[in-house]
């Protein structure tokens, strides 16, 4: 589990610095495994400011920089398109390995022009998955200021957690726990209900309550879905996950914020009006749960293709999601959703999924499948059944905020647990 100071200070009232919270969670009983420091890694980047851009004599798709830095005016041949006089960017000095090209810099011509240095996108700073161009800071940085100040990257720490401290597992849980060891004062978790606007035109159904006892949802239609914010892809980066989009980064965001994973399906690949959470057609557990190659018909029982595009067998241990009146499996229940399902970039309208799943069912089928996701991994060690409306009031609050739309009512089949289990 990995977070950063100023995400734990969201939930926690502390002037503590990154030694301070080490020694604390050290003394609260968990084991800290690592603290990387992004400043070392970029240590040889700085803010530096293009002076002029003019066309590369010899490609059309180039420009020559001069470029004010900490180490003088420098000549960099540029082929961002938004590389222009006057912008602040990041600059990489001849020596420097960037580590999102995998590459050490070396004085060499570009098309006839040598080129002494480079200026940096975010995804070359790994800072982000994706960047149009190089990156754009505000003008009053000064040049020389450290890329890591400018980009306002933090420490990361990197700790074990125990089997029984599944809480731990979010960033509220850590800052509850160091409240409690006199290291700073909890911050209200409290997450407000968003008044739905229609009636949920989803239904849900539980035919297997003793693998999933509640499941909530809503529809929320007139999203506009893309790119995460800067500052949710780098929240997301910063712990090691790999922004996709910007509905999907909101689930891995709680997730990891409130130990509360989520799901969301595309309304519009959904069939039928009704999701049901059942078990899966029976099959022997020990037989091979995924393969790359067909079944012959005749040995063939129900599969799912998931979110990582594998094929996975179906058994009467599993939890499964199913659309189609319950027919047609769209997910493996606190596991991974299916790729049929899976929100995109043209996706408007989701139907948004919070449920709790048996720990040991979630905790067969990752040994079963071999599959060992975020949300495998939390509900094999037990979620909070409490939080599962207020997961998705967080949830949609988020993706009205960011995504747009309007929400529906929330729909809630079954009722919480009265333990998160073992």
């Amino acid at each position: 589990m990995k977070f950063t100071l100023s995400w734990l200070k969201e939930h926690l009232d502390t002037q503590a610095t990154v030694d301070e919270v080490v020694e604390a969670m050290t003394m609260a009983g968990l084991e800290v495994e690592h603290v990387e420091n992004p400043a070392a890694k970029l240590a040889a980047f700085s803010v530096a400011k293009i002076v002029e851009a003019v066309q590369h004599p010899n490609a059309d798709r180039l420009r020559v920089c001069q470029v004010d830095t900490r180490d003088g005016r420098k000549e960099i041949v540029c082929g961002a398109p938004n590389a222009r006089p006057g912008l602040t960017t990041i600059y990489a000095p001849l020596g420097a390995y960037v580590p999102g090209s995998g590459i050490t810099l070396e004085a060499r011509p570009v098309r006839g022009v040598v080129s002494n240095g480079m200026l940096c996108s975010a995804s070359e700073l790994e800072t982000a998955e994706e960047s149009d161009g190089i990156m754009e800071l505000p003008d009053a940085l000064a040049v020389g200021t450290s890329a890591a100040e400018a980009l306002g990257l933090e420490a990361v720490i990197d700790f074990e957690v125990t089997p029984n401290r599944p809480d731990w597992l979010g960033v509220v849980g850590i800052a509850r726990d160091l409240a409690a060891a006199g290291l700073g004062t909890l911050k209200d978790t409290s997450v407000a209900p968003v008044k739905g606007g229609f009636p949920c035109p989803v239904a849900i159904r539980l035919d297997a309550p003793e693998a999933c006892p509640i499941f909530s949802g809503r529809l929320i239609r007139g999203v506009k879905n893309g790119p995460s914010p800067a500052w949710l892809q780098q929240k997301l980066i910063s712990v090691g996950l790999r922004p996709i989009n910007t509905l999907v980064d909101i689930t891995n965001l709680i997730s990891y914020d409130r130990a509360r994973p989520l799901h969301v399906y595309d309304r519009a690949k959904l069939v039928g009006d009704v999701i049901v959470a059942r078990l899966g057609a029976g099959r022997d557990a020990s037989a091979p749960a995924h393969t790359d190659a067909p079944t012959p018909a005749e040995h063939r029982d129900e599969q799912l293709i998931a979110l990582d595009g594998k094929t996975y067998d179906l058994t009467s241990e599993m939890s499964v999601i199913a659309d189609a009146g319950g027919e047609r499996p769209v997910g493996l229940g606190g596991v991974m959703g299916g790729e049929s399902t899976g929100c995109s970039e043209e996706t408007t309208e989701v139907f948004l999924e919070s449920a709790w799943f048996d720990p040991i069912r979630t905790a067969q089928t990752g040994r079963t499948t071999g599959i060992t996701s975020d949300a495998q991994y939390r509900f094999a060690r037990g979620v909070d059944p409490g939080f599962v409306v207020d997961g998705l009031e967080l949830a949609t609050r988020l993706i009205l905020d960011l995504c747009g739309g309007e929400a529906s009512e929330v729909v809630v089949a079954g009722a919480a647990p009265s333990a998160p289990g073992p």
